[in-house]
This record gives C-alpha cells, structure tokens and sequence, in this order.
C-alpha cells in the first residue's frame, strides 16, 4: 500500500512538472540596445520566441528601465497568435551606460486581461550612449543631410554635450 501511494506521489510531481512547462508561451531569445546613429536614437530590442500557442487577443506589456531615470517605458505589442517570433522595442532612450544591466520585464495578457505568463530579464549594453550624435544626422525621407549637423560653411556639430545624469 505505501509502495502504491509513492507512486501515486512521484507520477503526480512528474505530470506537475509537465503541466508547469506547458504554461509558458514564450522565452526570451534575444536582448539588445540599438543605436541609430543616423537619426540619433538609441531603443531597447526583445525578442521572444513561441513555445506554445498563444490565445486570440493576446497583448505583451513590456516595461523598460528608463536609463535616464524616472518611471518606466512601457509599451503594448498585440500579439497575432501565428507569430513565432515576438519583437517588442522601446520607445527611445538616451543615457545608456556600458556594462550596466537594464531591466525589462514583460506580460502576456489575455483579452480578458489575465496574466498568461511572466518575464523578467535584463539588457547590458557594450556601447555607452556617448557613441550617439546629439542631433540627427539626416532628416526626412531621402536621409538629407542634418543642416543643424552639417553647417554651409562646411563645418561639422554632433552636438555630443553630456546630458545625461552624472551616477
């Protein structure tokens, strides 16, 4: 009798187990920083990958650390449920330190607004926001050259002054 309910025990923690891992629609595959040097913006890159298949109406609230300080970005991806990819980028940050881990965490939400799963993960960039102009190199659709940047006089401003907090 006591074999018998060790076993019921053990096939009970297996399948738990199983049911645990069937819950989690996607991972994370990918974290990045992107620095467009030609417009002057620098924004955050998730990516996740599907793991299993992901409700109608499902949305992703991603959270980012603002590197500059102050609350956090927060963006809302709709998620179409034959994506096997997931890309969620931040709106545009300025401030980013080299070596230093960023936070992100994001929320799969169903259109009943259920939490379906939970990521937390972090960005470290190889790069300090110090690489970025100040200014956009180029304006408008045909990339025309930036005349706040490229002066008439054939004289350059990347108007690259430290705005940033010093810590």
């Amino acid at each position: 009798m006591k074999a018998i309910s060790m076993a019921v025990l053990l096939a009970s923690a297996v399948l738990t187990g199983c049911q645990r891992e069937t819950d989690k629609f996607v991972e994370v595959s990918g974290r990045v920083f992107v620095f467009n040097y030609r417009i002057a913006i620098a924004t955050y890159v998730v990516t996740l990958n599907k793991k299993a298949p992901i409700p109608e109406g499902t949305v992703a609230i991603a959270e980012f650390e603002n590197p500059a300080g102050g609350d956090v970005l927060v963006t809302n991806e709709k998620i179409y449920p034959f994506w096997d990819k997931i890309t969620l980028q931040s709106p545009a940050i300025h401030c980013v330190k080299k070596d230093k881990p960023y936070a992100v965490s994001v929320r799969l939400v169903d259109a009943k607004g259920e939490t379906l799963q939970s990521l937390k993960t972090e960005v470290i960039s190889s790069l300090d926001q110090s690489v970025m102009p100040g200014k956009p190199l180029v304006v408008g659709p045909l990339y025309t050259k930036n005349p706040e940047v490229f002066k008439p006089d054939g004289t350059v401003d990347y108007d690259s002054a430290a705005t940033c907090p010093s810590t």
